[in-house]
């Protein structure tokens, strides 16, 4: 199983993303967990002790180096394309449980996209994680599909945009969603978080009727201090608990 996660920033998406990791090693599946959202941090969502000390990989500089035989930051000019990464996550992933994590950090953009030496190495990365690591793969994303390609979208089962009650939200749904097409990627879920009441929840399934919604998550005033303290969201007693471990039979397609 492979799940990618999308959606605007503050809906809650990496609270999501942490309760799925950690109730898929609740049930004994190894679980590679990606962190590609440079402004998120999932290993402190997780759970994982020393998260403020995990090194993002963009920042590498002599490991991108090393791979690419190009420094970081430069553009153009040559390197390698296809560098070797299948070693990294064994080597690079900080662990709990059954669980490995992996940080990857931003990248720095031109006005054109970046063709550069870290980008080159994270898609690398992300596509050999996707088509060719055996456990289960959750990515926690920007609001985008930076990460992805033609070629890693079909191997992935599910894109799960997590959206809140309000129309910015929705917006970036359907942003997520344009994307997705232009790489063939249609399998695309809706999860609504932060749900204060049935106003709310009719109010996403009115504005997301043509997308599949796969469940809703309840305003939780516990989660958000849970978040404020560093704790991760799956050690606090939440109702989005058992909810979030319902809903993977059905991201698991059975």
């Amino acid at each position: 199983m492979k799940i990618a996660v999308s959606g605007k920033g503050g809906v809650g998406k990496t609270t999501f993303s942490a309760l799925l990791i950690r109730s898929l090693n609740e049930m004994g599946k190894k679980v590679l967990a990606i962190d590609a959202d440079p402004d998120a941090n999932l290993a402190s969502a997780v759970g994982i002790e020393g998260a403020d000390r995990i090194v993002p990989i963009s920042e590498m500089k002599e490991l991108i180096y090393e791979r690419t035989e190009a420094r970081p930051g430069s553009i153009g000019g040559y390197f390698k394309l296809n560098p070797k990464v299948d070693d990294l996550p064994e080597a690079l992933s900080a662990r709990l449980g059954n669980i490995k994590l992996m940080r990857l950090g931003g990248v720095q953009k031109g006005g054109g996209g970046c063709i550069c030496p870290e980008s080159t190495l994270l898609k690398v990365l992300v596509s050999h994680v996707i088509l060719a690591r055996d456990e289960v793969v959750v990515m926690d994303m920007e609001a985008g599909i930076e990460h992805l390609g033609r070629g890693t979208a079909a191997a992935v089962n599910k894109l799960v945009v997590v959206v809140e009650p309000g129309r910015r939200s929705i917006e970036t749904a359907r942003h997520v969603r344009e994307l997705a097409s232009q790489i063939k990627l249609s399998r695309i879920a809706i999860v609504g978080n932060k749900v204060r009441n049935e106003a709310d929840e009719a109010f996403l399934r009115e504005n997301l009727a043509d997308f599949d919604i796969l469940g809703f998550l309840p305003y939780e005033p516990n989660l958000i201090e849970a978040d404020v303290s560093g704790r991760s969201p799956f050690d606090t007693e939440s109702a989005s608990k058992k909810i979030v471990a319902d809903l993977i039979p059905a991201l698991m397609g059975s």
